[in-house]
């Protein structure tokens, strides 16, 4: 049974029926509603680059034959008795467990997020309601302040924020209005981004466009009448026009399931397996899984074939595959039809050379290139990852041949 019919649940779910026969295993995916939305694309909608029409699909004609899909919520899991208690009442047992729920927006966690201004003045493009809601705001923003704030780490694609900031600057670049707007990125971290050499060279690029910076700015209030993101140490920032992007947790079936969950709702696993921590026949993937790293679809996309593998060798009663190495790749709009693209792991940190080999994609380096790799995903997303096909030349490890090692100092 899997929990989540998103980009992991999907992709196990596929990757799965191909190993296993029809007479080998039942396959039952469980989700609340039939709409798979491609993520990465939320980005563009407030800039007009891309219609949610375009985003979303059924989660069930995203399923290989011989996959059911249950349109229903979950109440809750009980690990003890291996049954999951959906929403209607039901109960389902299961012999192996896969949660693939992700990670959903806590609006509600901070003060003053959802009062007076929102969707107005304040906004998030992490919902497909809030990117098209801003693209309208966007629209009618003829200049002033323009804040972007994270509130908290996990949260889903961590370089989307940075990268909202430059694709702004490109935008009102192009409406010739850039002059009037005052652009500033506020984060948690003490630096642009999580990893040294990644946080150096994007801090640069924020420089580089004319943003402000703000670090280690923890939100506690929105005023959203006064224009003003206040943190719990009483800095303010004012802003005309805010885009937060909130706090995240585990789907709400997972603080209900004791044992299941970690204190933010995600769930605890091996790193390398993906196995629980709890019993041994439950598994998680993608940004419901409690692993140190992005919580990105390519992480999820890497993953896949290590959980696949897991499943089946604990079926099997075969020791588990400990090889995940939390692989993750990242292509970071930069505006003016270019990207730039990181890759690292648990280990290696994002690290400028190529990906995957030494001719590759440029790391750590802006590309008109890189931006059509980036354009290029959304297809390869709908008919490679998804359902369950590898793509050629990249694998779930970490690749280190064509990286350049280089001093953090």
């Amino acid at each position: 049974m899997i929990l989540g019919g998103g980009t992991g649940g999907t992709l196990a779910a596929n990757r799965l029926r191909r190993e296993l026969d029809a007479d080998e295993a039942e396959i039952v995916v469980v989700d609340q509603d039939d709409h798979h939305v491609y993520q990465p694309g939320l980005l563009f909608v407030p800039f007009g680059l891309a219609n949610l029409d375009e985003l979303t699909r059924s989660r069930r004609r995203q399923l290989h034959d011989g996959i059911e899909f249950r349109q229903v919520t979950i109440d809750r899991v009980d690990l003890a008795a291996d049954t999951v208690r959906l929403g209607d009442g039901e109960d389902l047992s299961y012999d192996v467990l896969v949660v693939a729920s992700g990670a959903v927006l806590d609006l509600e966690e901070t003060d003053g997020l959802t009062g007076p201004g929102w969707m107005d003045r304040v906004h998030t493009f992490y919902s497909p309601e809030g990117a098209a809601r801003l693209a309208t705001s966007l629209d009618a923003f003829t200049g002033g302040r323009l804040v972007v704030n994270v509130v908290d780490l996990p949260v889903k694609c961590p370089v989307a924020p940075l990268e909202f900031c430059f694709l702004a600057d490109w935008f009102f670049s192009e409406r010739g209005i850039r002059d009037s707007v005052e652009l500033t990125y506020v984060t948690p971290l003490d630096g642009a981004f999580t990893k040294p050499i990644a946080s150096r060279t994007l801090s640069g690029l924020l420089e580089e466009k004319g943003v402000n910076l703000v670090t280690e700015f923890n939100l506690g209030r929105v005023d959203g009448t006064g224009g003003r993101l206040i943190s719990y140490d009483d800095r303010e920032v004012p802003f005309d026009l805010a885009v937060v992007v909130p706090l995240h947790g585990g789907a709400s079936f997972v603080t209900r399931s004791p044992g299941l969950g970690d204190e933010l709702g995600f769930v605890p696993v091996n790193p390398h397996t993906l196995q629980s921590q709890a019993v041994p026949n439950v598994f998680a993937i993608g940004d419901a899984a409690g692993v140190p790293t992005s919580k990105a679809g390519s992480v999820t996309h890497f993953e896949g074939a290590v959980l696949v593998g897991n499943v089946c060798r604990f079926l099997a009663g075969e020791p588990l595959d400990a090889s995940f190495d939390g692989h993750a790749n990242c292509f970071i709009e930069t505006g003016f039809h270019k990207a730039l693209l990181i890759d690292f792991n648990y280990g290696t940190e994002p690290l400028p050379g190529h990906f995957p080999m030494s001719l590759g994609l440029p790391l750590m380096k802006q590309s008109r290139l890189n931006h059509l790799g980036k354009l290029m995903f959304q297809w390869l997303y709908w008919h490679s990852l998804l359902p369950g096909r590898e793509i050629p030349g990249v694998t779930s490890a970490m690749p280190e041949h064509g990286k350049h090692r280089v001093s953090t100092g």
